[in-house]
């Protein structure tokens, strides 16, 4: 039997790297309401500083994965993670809003760690041990959110600002080093060359859908800005798909992407980065709404930070569940009950959103629904692609989660905005069922998003594995349930 302890360790670096890129983009919340004068910028462009890692982190994540498959994809982890410290070494360096946020735009490319790490661990995990190896990646999401705002917090209330971007810096910095010792490159390559047309095409197409998007709000939804963004963004990804659908060798293979067993769990993310968004999302701000609401906490920024901390430790302590749950009822159960345990996570916040152990049980049960979904969808993807197109189907569905979240950042910013009214000559704030909108909201995208599990098809059509991918699985190890194996030689 081969020796556990690499991919033991690798597994570990893996997981660090998660925990450390959702940290660093979750981190800089806290600073936000100070960066206007920290910066002596006005607060509309300050918002960018969020903007920004939105955009660079949705067009890095499928291109470095197609990339990471073709040309080895712990070159492309090395290269996200060195991305990921350049821009919190120069985040740390500056005062000055321009640099910031090109540092920031830096730290966004890192969004590619977690879709290439889950593609590595596939070739490099005894396959018994893939799903739970998988969904202790996919927690990583929460972990990393829920550590990023109250420590972020802490540094900003305590420390010069700057120091958090030190920290993240020194964080960033030692799991690139860890990576380059640990993880080892995979055999497997996707033949062909890299679509730069195509590239350029999906960028430009994705940045004018999450401007539209994310500016939406400020711009205004019916403005000539957001109207020509998201025309522009329909008609380039118009384009853009026809090309690919025909070429030898595209970014993306539309092909295989419109099959059941693909397209569905691509949709489900989607849907499932709706729904788990809109938690994380308004329970900061919940707790901190001042009393005289009379559903508020009034709560300092790292007391609302601490309250995320007990569904970050659920997400991680649930990932062995998950991985039991995937081996003995299939990927496609987990997910569906994944984003059923979510709905009613949200039927509890919208049930009581007035007393804290209500905010963090509701809370709580959101992120046991969110790690099941998380965990079940990239096993879905590996199952019905093969090895050598690993790492940019994880990538396709992680940018569907990303356009999930910044859709529901536009449409709870929307609801909050439509419910805020004065409750006193000092304090304006939206009111209970502003949030409770947004949670009913949110639940009913999540039953959509079961309503898509229970559809993916059981069985996926296996896809005929190619030599490398043959050569990659030892035979000492045993099948995974609900991945592809290599075909039998003498069949």
């Amino acid at each position: 039997m081969p020796n556990p302890a690499p991919s033991s360790r690798t597994v570990a670096v893996l997981a660090a790297g998660g925990i450390v890129t959702t940290l660093v983009q979750t981190a800089v919340i806290p600073l936000l309401p100070a960066l206007p004068r920290l910066t002596r910028s006005a607060p509309v462009d300050v918002g960018w500083v969020v903007t920004i890692t939105l955009l660079t982190g949705a067009v890095a994540t499928p291109l470095l994965g197609r990339a990471g498959d073709m040309y080895g994809k712990r070159r492309m982890l090395l290269f996200a993670l060195g991305s990921l410290t350049a821009g919190s070494l120069l985040c740390g360096l500056t005062s000055d809003l321009g640099p910031l946020l090109v540092g920031r735009g830096l730290q966004g490319v890192g969004a590619a760690v977690i879709p290439l790490s889950i593609s590595i661990l596939r070739g490099v995990v005894p396959p018994e041990r893939t799903g739970s190896a998988v969904a202790l990646m996919s927690s990583t999401v929460g972990i990393g959110a829920a550590l990023g705002l109250p420590l972020a917090a802490l540094l900003v209330q305590y420390t010069d600002w700057h120091a958090m971007f030190w920290a993240t810096t020194v964080l960033s910095a030692a799991v690139l080093v860890l990576a380059w010792r640990t993880v080892r490159e995979l055999p497997s390559r996707s033949p062909g060359r890299f679509d730069i047309p195509g590239a350029l095409g999906l960028s430009a197409g994705l940045v004018c859908l999450l401007l539209a998007i994310s500016q939406g709000g400020d711009w205004g939804w019916t403005s000539s800005r957001t109207l020509g963004l998201t025309g522009a963004a329909l008609l380039v990804l118009a384009l853009w798909g026809r090309r690919q659908w025909g070429a030898p060798h595209p970014l993306v293979d539309l092909r295989l992407a419109a099959r059941p067993a693909v397209l569905l769990p691509h949709a489900a993310a989607l849907l499932a980065g709706f729904a788990f968004y809109a938690n994380s999302l308004v329970t900061a701000q919940l707790v901190q709404a001042p009393r005289a609401t009379g559903y508020g906490l009034g709560l300092s920024m790292v007391a609302a930070g601490l309250c995320l901390v007990p569904s970050g430790v659920i997400m991680v302590l649930c990932a062995p569940l998950s991985a039991r749950v995937s081996a003995a009822r299939g990927a496609k159960v987990t997910l569906a009950l994944g984003t059923a345990v979510i709905a009613a996570g949200y039927v509890l916040r919208f049930a009581d959103s007035r007393q804290l152990w209500a905010v963090i049980t509701g809370a709580a049960v959101v992120s046991v629904g969110t790690a099941l979904a998380y965990s079940a969808l990239p096993m879905l993807v590996m199952r019905a692609v093969p090895l050598e197109q690993t790492a940019a189907a994880n990538g396709l569905n992680v940018l569907m989660r990303t356009i999930g979240q910044a859709f529901c950042s536009a449409a709870v910013a929307s609801v909050l905005a439509s419910h805020t009214r004065a409750f006193s000559s000092t304090v304006t704030a939206p009111t209970l069922d502003g949030y409770r909108t947004g949670f009913a909201m949110a639940g009913t995208v999540a039953l959509l998003a079961c309503a898509t599990a229970c559809l993916i098809p059981r069985r996926a059509r296996q896809p005929h594995p190619t030599e490398s991918e043959t050569s990659a699985r030892r035979p000492q190890h045993l099948p995974t349930p609900g991945l592809p194996q290599p075909a039998d030689p003498a069949a």
